[in-house]
């Protein structure tokens, strides 16, 4: 087999020097937006830091200099610092307090899932005038059929959209393809949310929306800290990372138990993403970060454990910009414009239904990650606006995975009827 060429090949393909390099930004990052040289605070007072965590990293794939593709870190970050964090953000969530969010974040949910069914239908609609050959296929290489996994991305996650995939039989081609309008379209979308989570006060303040039961919640956990709160010592950050890292390996065993079981003994449950590892490693660790809420662990909080669960995020974060190349953006113009016309259905109806019922701007945009993204941008998105707040979209997150597979295939029969 014929080596390939160097120059196919990234500029870092060590993901030890990778992990180094996401390190090193997010240290400029923090390093910089909490400088009070006058330069650095007048960036960073229109680029929010959090944004700036995202894009810079994204550059470093755009350029060459590592490829996503090759790099493993964000396996990593999603298998086992997200589960971490999870659990070190959730020990001292007050269960009653998001029960007194009340009904906008579900309703809000269900409006960003109600987007991407109508919308998908609507953007081929919209494209096809433009270019007609997107309609009239029947095999697998349908545009049709490649949305309707898309959808199944955007209504749960990877393994929903995998789900979609077999369901319609779309080909590798066209699959291909939506896979990077997800990453394209989703990744812009990520970027806007941040720079809203960045400036959801000013927003909120102008829509009127109601965020007394949200602040609530976040004096709540405060005053805990507050009252609690001491010194770390040595021992304290250990028993932090007993405890993250001690729940990520119980999920991974969880999941390693169960997923094999699910799929062996119940294969039609896989439309429930009850085959999915990450779907169980994620129940578990929520589950078990919310048992320990009721018992004297919740007190490492008052040591910081939620800014180490931050830290783990915040990683998360760099490793999810990896995966953003601005380039594909003019490699699939019209597959791109479907996504972003969808999107913006998506977009839209969200704005419509949050200024009715005058919802937070923390709503909206929370209840569209749960949605386009799922577990493993809904609590960065979440935890943006305030640490205290990544529970919510954690929960929002797995409600996203059963609802997925039932939604998506309902959108994939509407892109039947006008793509066929």
């Amino acid at each position: 087999m014929q080596e390939p060429a160097l120059t196919q090949l990234p500029l870092v393909t060590n993901d030890a020097t990778v992990l180094g390099l996401l390190a090193l930004i997010l240290g400029f990052v923090f390093y910089t937006s909490n400088s009070g040289h006058p330069f650095w605070q007048k960036f960073y007072k229109y680029i929010p830091a959090l944004l700036m965590c995202y894009l810079l990293p994204s550059l470093l794939n755009t350029f060459g200099i590592v490829d996503e593709k090759i790099s493993s870190v964000d396996e990593v970050a999603k298998y086992y610092l997200l589960p971490a964090c999870l659990a070190l953000l959730t020990l001292s969530i007050d269960l009653k307090a998001i029960a007194g969010l009340g009904s906008k974040a579900i309703i809000m949910f269900l409006t960003g899932t109600v987007g991407v069914v109508i919308g998908g239908p609507i953007a081929l609609l919209i494209t096809a005038a433009i270019w007609p050959e997107l309609i009239g296929v029947q095999g697998p290489e349908a545009v049709w059929k490649g949305m309707a996994a898309l959808a199944g991305s955007w209504i749960g996650g990877g393994a929903n959209m995998l789900a979609m995939k077999e369901i319609y039989g779309a080909d590798g081609k066209i699959f291909t393809i939506m896979v990077t309008v997800d990453i394209v379209v989703a990744n812009l979308w990520m970027a806007v949310l941040l720079y809203l989570a960045a400036n959801h006060k000013r927003i909120d303040a102008k829509s009127g929306a109601d965020t007394s039961g949200i602040d609530r919640l976040i004096d709540k956990v405060q005053a805990y800290e507050r009252k609690h709160s001491r010194k770390p010592e040595l021992k304290d950050l250990m028993l932090i990372l007993a405890v993250g890292l001690g729940a990520a390996g119980f999920a991974h065993v969880v999941a390693d138990i169960l997923a094999p079981y699910f799929q062996t003994n119940f294969p039609e449950l896989e439309k429930f993403s009850l085959h999915s590892k990450l779907f169980w490693i994620i129940v578990a660790v929520t589950t078990f970060g919310l048992g320990l809420s009721f018992t004297k662990v919740r007190n490492l909080e008052a040591v910081g454990a939620s800014k180490v669960g931050s830290s783990f995020l915040y990683i998360l974060v760099a490793t999810i910009g990896l995966h953003m190349d601005i380039t594909q953006v003019v490699e699939a113009p019209k597959y791109i414009l479907i996504g972003l016309i969808w999107m913006a259905v998506h977009v839209i109806l969200l704005f419509m239904v949050g200024k009715f019922i005058k919802a937070p701007i923390f709503y909206l945009a929370v209840g569209s990650k749960a949605n386009i993204g799922g577990a493993a941008s809904a609590p960065v998105i979440a935890s943006a606006f305030h640490p205290s707040l990544a529970p919510v979209g954690v929960l929002l997150a797995v409600f996203g995975y059963a609802l997925g597979t039932y939604m998506a295939w309902l959108c994939g029969q509407l892109l039947r009827i006008i793509g066929a």
